[in-house]
């Protein structure tokens, strides 16, 4: 047989051998990438941190089981052009991902999200005590003062009581509190313009900030529901009629640290610019965080001719029209008397 048949015939087989090693490798590499690997817990936890390699973050993850080795997944990252492309943060997994999928999840960046939550009634000072604990926060607001942190968010208001909306936000780890306390700002203004554009007319409110200041004191007068337009109802006839607002939870939010838990006659009697006993209109800012519903009701009101309420001692209210139907009602709810 001719020498060059014999090197051509050579030649085929050993591209016949390539091929076929081609095609094992080929399908080792996907069966690797494809198969799921079971993960060493349920939830699994990891973190990425900013500047972490495509190396050091597989080598994590095959250390830990997630994949079956790291270098198949550094060539498959290289493969599909995401070798530079993996986001930083808090990963949690839920079920067992093949190493494509776990590519994919952490080029999306749908890492672990975390949570604060804010709750109607509270003050800023409450507020920010939950901003300086939560261990996924960076805190840059932490040593300024109210004014300070108002500026850095862009607010144009001078008192920090009551612009921040409850509600749960979600963030990544690290985020800056400034980031939660703009959005929550932002999303309070949001509420209040929307109220403010569908408030009934008229109303004895200069502004939504005086809508504000209202509905922080529904918030802390009353936790029912159904009251809350009722109980907006008579301070909005108060105010129509030039009569003193007379609500503890003012006075009481002035006294500050000097409120023991018990209110007496000589603390609405003591003049300050929250003793709505002493001193007629709004209090001079929010006295809390109020919630949606107790905007919506500052904004809209019952129609009511109730000018005075007491509660009744099981979380519910007693409305009156005048002095004497309160007197006997106070009498009744407040004094055990029939």
């Amino acid at each position: 047989m001719p020498k060059s048949i014999r090197l051509a015939r050579w030649l085929v087989f050993l591209l016949r051998v390539i091929l076929a090693c081609s095609l094992l490798l080929a399908a080792w590499i996907s069966l690797l990438v494809m198969s799921p690997s079971k993960l060493p817990v349920v939830p699994y936890t990891f973190s990425i941190a900013p500047g972490d390699s495509l190396k050091g973050i597989a080598r994590q993850l095959a250390d830990e089981q997630v994949i079956p080795n790291a270098w198949s997944f550094m060539l498959l990252a290289h493969v599909k052009g995401d070798q530079s492309s993996i986001k930083a943060g808090d990963y949690e997994l839920t079920a067992n991902l093949t190493p494509l999928q776990l590519l994919d999840y952490l080029v999306q960046g749908d890492v672990k999200r975390h949570e604060i939550t804010f709750i109607e009634g509270w003050t800023f000072s409450q507020f920010r005590q939950i901003l300086d604990k939560h261990p996924a926060l960076q805190h840059d607001a932490s040593g300024l003062s109210d004014l300070e942190i108002l500026r850095l968010i862009g607010a144009h208001e001078t008192t920090a009581e009551g612009l921040f909306f409850p509600d749960t936000y979600f963030f990544r780890k690290n985020s800056s509190d400034i980031a939660i306390l703009k959005r929550a700002y932002q999303t309070m203004q949001r509420h209040l313009e929307a109220a403010w554009l569908a408030r009934q007319e008229p109303l004895p409110l200069q502004n939504p900030y005086q809508g504000l200041i209202l509905a922080s004191i529904i918030e802390k007068e009353t936790g029912v529901e159904s009251e809350r337009r009722m109980i907006a109802g008579v301070f909005i006839n108060r105010l129509r009629r030039g009569m003193k607002l007379q609500t503890d939870p003012t006075v009481i939010y002035g006294m500050g640290d000097k409120f023991d838990g018990n209110l007496r006659k000589t603390d609405l009697r003591t003049d300050h610019p929250y003793n709505t006993y002493t001193r007629f209109g709004l209090p001079p800012a929010p006295i809390a965080m109020p919630g949606l519903a107790s905007i919506q009701a500052a904004f809209n009101p019952a129609t009511t001719d109730a000018l005075y309420f007491v509660a009744r001692g099981d979380g519910s209210s007693k409305f009156s029209a005048t002095l004497a139907e309160h007197n006997r009602a106070v009498l009744k709810y407040q004094k055990n008397r029939p």
